[in-house]
């Protein structure tokens, strides 16, 4: 049986795991030391409307309860993100990103390091 994160604490530990994302959604894999496998799902303001943010959730719950059992990592914890994109991104395409993304989780393979842009107030005057 698959398990909910609901505490802000997994999710925050979660995102100290690996990332791999792709162009619908990100997924941050983490092991739980051995509370069996769970999931999570985020998706933010940004994205849209309560109705666009409610409409991504359901397609997300679809995925994970179609394509975890068979191929989540055990005794770890999976966050999707929602990005832009994964509104109007066909189902199978994001079935089969997912599934692609959990083997890399796998093998342990996750992408670089998130490139921070830097703040409006925090760039260097041109020519110094």
């Amino acid at each position: 049986m698959i398990k909910v994160l609901t505490k802000r604490s997994d999710f925050l530990a979660a995102n100290r795991g690996l990332r791999n994302a792709r162009p619908g959604f990100v997924l941050l894999t983490r092991a739980n030391g051995g509370e069996g496998m769970r999931f999570g799902i985020t998706v933010t303001k940004k994205i849209g409307n309560a109705v666009v943010r409610n409409r991504m959730k359901r397609r997300f719950r679809e995925l994970v309860r179609a394509v975890l059992p068979e191929h989540g990592l055990a005794d770890h914890d999976h966050v999707l993100i929602g990005r832009a994109g994964g509104i109007e991104r066909d189902y199978k395409a994001m079935t089969e990103e997912l599934e692609a993304v959990l083997s890399r989780a796998r093998e342990g393979k996750g992408d670089g390091p998130r490139r921070r842009r830097p703040r409006r107030g925090d760039r260097r005057p041109r020519g110094a």
